[in-house]
């Protein structure tokens, strides 16, 4: 029987076209879940190149849905979730795309979308803190985090927000070259298939701050690190495609934010450097130092390849990065 808490709540689903193979078994699918719950046949809102679901969740928030998901990439994700910031209405996952990562690091199904849907109908809130970052030539460090649980979130016009990870170097590169017939064909592996052609790249020299009052975790790492880096990643969340840890202290809602500063030099260096994050070695590599802070600064001497939860965005010298603290309400299993 369905749980009367539950009774006739209402599910909006944003999704991507283009990363659903089947609609009309996905809906099939998603409307019997949410009856065998008691909850209201779903409504359905398609994404577009231009509104890629931020305005379609703002408009089902006003709507009054309890819950809206999002079907598609790491990128629909973002997008939708970007809406939902400072409210009380909560993000659904579902399975879309090859990453899922967020949904990875929560623990939501990814496999079967009745599971994922279940999770969804008879799971729980859960919220969670998200990052905003401001990118540019020559940032001012980031403002204190401004969001609470009891108000909304404030997320300036020229920020972005990030769910998993964000960054510069390496992973944007990997990002912005990876070809998408192959991630389609081979899911994360392509990913795997872009960083081999990357890994000997050009450093850049860079400066990553822990303006916001940070703990060195690993190595040097403190209040600054100064290398000459081949990638700078901040997470909200730990865990990679492939289920790699790169942060394994990462927590999702502990008000902090996880940066690493990746400076490996040659075949051997990166060898070195990533059989330290596969075997989670928490030991320390001189390579490789770990910041931890609710806001970082991030100024490279030159401009170079960034993202966002998997999106490359251009290129660009200096990131202004802030959490806000349980900001976003997501359904969990």
């Amino acid at each position: 029987m369905p749980d009367a808490s539950t009774t006739r709540r209402s599910l909006t689903v944003v999704y991507n076209p283009l990363r659903v193979d089947d609609l009309d078994d996905a809906r099939e699918v998603v409307a019997k879940v949410c009856a065998e719950g008691g909850w209201a046949d779903p409504t359905w809102v398609e994404t577009t190149a231009e509104e890629t679901g931020e305005k379609q969740a703002r408009e089902a928030v006003s709507a009054g849905a309890d819950v809206v998901a999002s079907l598609g990439g790491d990128g629909t994700v973002r997008a939708v979730g970007s809406a939902l910031v400072g409210t009380n209405v909560a993000l659904g996952l579902l399975p879309g795309g090859t990453g899922n990562l967020l949904a990875r690091n929560l623990g939501v199904p990814v496999g079967a979308l009745d599971e994922a849907v279940r999770a969804i109908v008879e799971g729980r809130d859960r919220r969670i803190d998200v990052g905003v970052v401001r990118l540019g030539d020559d940032l001012p460090e980031p403002e204190s985090s401004r969001a609470t649980k009891e108000g909304p979130a404030q997320v300036a016009d020229d920020e972005e927000i990030f769910l998993v990870m964000t960054g510069l170097g390496l992973d944007g590169e990997i990002m912005a070259d990876t070809d998408e017939k192959v991630k389609e064909a081979v899911g994360w592996v392509a990913y795997v298939l872009a960083a081999g052609k990357k890994l000997s790249g050009r450093g850049f020299p860079v400066e990553v701050r822990a303006s916001g009052g940070g703990e060195g975790v690993v190595g040097a790492a403190g209040q600054s690190v100064a290398r000459n880096a081949r990638a700078v990643i901040v997470g909200n969340c730990g865990t990679l495609q492939g289920g790699v840890e790169l942060m394994p202290e990462a927590v999702v809602d502990d008000g902090r934010l996880d940066a690493v500063v990746l400076a490996p030099r040659g075949a051997f260096g990166w060898a070195s450097v990533l059989a330290d994050v596969v075997t989670r070695n928490r030991a320390g590599h001189q390579r490789l130092d770990r910041i931890v802070a609710p806001d970082l600064t991030v100024l490279a001497r030159r401009a170079v390849q960034a993202e966002i939860d998997g999106d490359p965005v251009g290129q660009h010298r200096a990131l202004a990065i802030r959490v806000l603290p349980d900001s976003l309400v997501v359904r969990v299993g």
